[in-house]
């Protein structure tokens, strides 16, 4: 099984844990990238993969513009993850870094923190803890 972590917005993330290894990428930069990039991984691994998507939602003070690229960002991310034929689900902040024991109230310093505890071995960046944090919390969670 394969579990992929998906952190929406334009310095969000992708994580992979998988039984060929486990990694962190930024997000790629366009839609056909990422879609490029779950398919090189859902058709490499063997047996399922199980990809979720952080809930995202736009924020107080947050202009027009950047709320709606934001969620242009999201459905992208929907859609591609949809199109892999892979399983999808879908996760609020809260619950993922909870199960995780990470709560970061906004500071990305905690989750960053929490992701290089978990994975000593990987070089995690702001733009990939989240990611790689919510593969984690797919494999943990998985039934």
């Amino acid at each position: 099984m394969t579990f992929i972590g998906l952190d929406p917005g334009a310095s969000g993330g992708i994580g992979v844990i998988s039984p060929h290894g486990t990694y962190a990428e930024k997000m790629p930069d366009t839609e056909k990238d990422i879609l490029n990039f779950l398919e090189s991984i859902t058709r490499a691994e063997v047996g399922e993969s199980h990809i979720v998507i952080e809930i995202v939602h736009s924020m107080p003070r947050q202009g027009v513009a950047s709320s709606f690229k934001f969620g242009m960002s999201y459905g992208a991310l929907r859609m591609a993850a949809i199109a892999c034929g892979a399983k999808v689900s879908h996760v609020a902040p809260q619950k993922w870094q909870k199960e995780l024991q990470c709560l970061s109230r906004g500071d990305k310093n905690v989750t960053k923190r929490r992701a290089q505890e978990l994975f000593p071995e990987l070089k995690i960046t702001h733009a990939t803890a989240d990611g790689i944090l919510l593969a984690e919390y797919a494999r943990r969670t998985h039934k």
